[in-house]
């Protein structure tokens, strides 16, 4: 077959390097795989399987991955079954491929990268976490003022703010689990899409390359792609949130909030302005995380109106664009969490600030109503009004404004002295007061920081679990072709 120089130069020779990049050892792991299951079941013969595994054996990686594109053959596939037929003869070679079709060869490649990049993001994820979580341990007693609707709110503690995110990355650890789960299943001997008349044993193959078992319906794992969709979502949810958290450390690195410094290492000068300090590791993971999302968005719609059935939409163009996202993906977390592991927090500008705008307001109203029996609407107006007049006077007694404000509300001026209310005012009593499970004292912080770092552990198992299984596959692979 001769091949148009323009389908050459503009799809063959694209997809050609990308399979060299992205899927020559899966392909070759597949190979070995439904060698030895064939073997195995007596489709192919002791004698011509032991010089199938000899060719396969000859077949060099690093001389195939520098081997240029010469539009003699397909793909990689082609070519690899050519060097085959060179090996041991085209009556030999040709056995190989015995009970199974380009289709599920594919699929079942793209199942064994994409398993492979969604554990790496979920090790950098879990870095991540390890980071967050040691340094929210040493800012238990932090406190800040947090924000709503860009205002200042209510004073809270950097380790409650950190562990708002650490509890969400927890949230996308499940999401990544649930999508590795559907994704380690084996297509190989679904063939083209209706399976075959030989004898073949799917669970061999399926064991043999680490996945949990074979898929089921055959036409199915030839023309599903929600397997996919789920991994690019599940990562897509989580660098929407990291996206947010990047945002809101960028604001703090600003002058103006002045409460994080990063380390030099992530900082850059400017070429003309000998006072700047730019955080580019944040802003360049935020510009990564963004790409790496619109390249998630170009996967579903890629793939959102095609046939239900084996087609290139789905496959050849669009894998580069998933091996892309999740290594952007994988690029954004880790730059996050080696730039936070070096950072500082202002702990003095951040306390100075924390009851700033009367963000402990709330705190008022509440005492009101514990100690006043004051109904919560009642004492809301009166914490806003003593807040009112002490934007207006300034100078004055916090004690005498407190009287003044009641009396005229309720009709009994309370008595405090300013020492008193100052106290019920601060930002340090304000979080103590708060001790409501999730809340940011440092009594349910240190608690939630304990129950994520069992978490963590569950989550380090799980993927040790997952990274072993894969492994003693490789190894019964190997220790099966060797025996053949």
């Amino acid at each position: 077959m001769t091949f148009d120089p323009h389908y050459i130069d503009h799809v063959l020779h694209e997809h050609f390097e990308d399979a060299k990049a992205l899927f020559l050892s899966p392909l070759m792991a597949i190979h070995y795989a439904h060698l030895v299951m064939l073997a195995d079941r007596r489709i192919v013969s002791a004698a011509d399987a032991r010089l199938l595994r000899d060719a396969l054996d000859a077949v060099s990686a690093s001389d195939l991955r520098s081997a240029p594109y010469d539009g003699t053959c397909e793909d990689l596939f082609f070519y690899v079954e050519r060097l085959l037929v060179e090996a041991c003869g085209e009556d030999v070679a040709g056995r190989l491929h015995t009970a199974r079709s380009r289709n599920d060869i594919d699929m079942t490649m793209y199942r064994l990268r994409q398993r492979e990049s969604l554990l790496a993001v979920f090790a950098a994820a879990l870095a991540l976490r390890e980071g967050l979580i040691d340094l929210a341990d040493r800012h238990r007693n932090t406190l800040f003022a947090a924000h709503t609707h860009t205002q200042p709110a209510q004073p809270s503690t950097i380790a409650h703010y950190l562990l708002g995110v650490i509890e969400q990355l927890e949230r996308d650890a499940v999401r990544l689990q649930a999508a590795f789960a559907s994704t380690n299943r084996s297509p190989l001997g679904s063939c083209a899409i209706t399976g075959t008349g030989f004898p073949i044993d799917r669970q061999l193959t399926s064991d043999l390359l680490g996945f949990d078992g074979p898929t089921g319906n055959t036409y199915g794992s030839i023309a599903t792609v929600d397997y996919l969709l789920e991994s690019v979502s599940a990562t897509a949810v989580l660098l929407t949130g990291l996206g947010r958290f990047v945002q809101d450390l960028l604001l703090w690195c600003t002058v103006e909030f002045g409460y994080l410094r990063l380390a030099e290492g992530f900082v850059q000068a400017s070429s003309i302005m000998p006072q700047k300090r730019n955080p580019v590791a944040l802003e360049h993971a935020r510009a990564i995380a963004s790409k790496a999302l619109g390249q998630a968005a170009g996967i579903v719609v890629s793939v959102h109106n095609t046939p239900f059935g084996d087609v290139v939409d789905t496959e050849d163009d669009l894998q580069p664009l998933v091996a892309s996202m999740f290594r952007d993906a994988l690029r954004a977390l880790t730059l996050v969490d080696a730039a936070m592991r070096s950072a500082e927090f202002d702990v003095a500008r951040l306390e100075a600030r924390a009851a700033e705008g009367g963000t402990t307001s709330t705190e008022l109203a509440d005492h009101l109503v514990r100690q006043h029996d004051v109904p919560f609407r009642t004492a809301h107006a009166i914490a806003a009004r003593v807040l009112q007049a002490r934007r207006q006077r300034p100078d004055a007694p916090l004690g005498a404004i407190l009287a003044t404000v009641s009396g005229d509300l309720i009709g009994v001026p309370l008595q405090y002295t300013d020492a008193q209310i100052a106290d019920v005012l601060s930002a340090r009593h304000f979080v103590e007061m708060r001790r409501t499970l999730g809340g940011p004292a440092p009594s349910e912080t240190t608690s939630a920081l304990a129950q994520s770092r069992q978490a963590l552990e569950c989550d380090r198992q799980w993927l040790a679990a997952a990274r072993g299984r894969i492994a003693a596959a490789e190894a019964r692979l190997r220790e099966r072709a060797l025996a053949l």
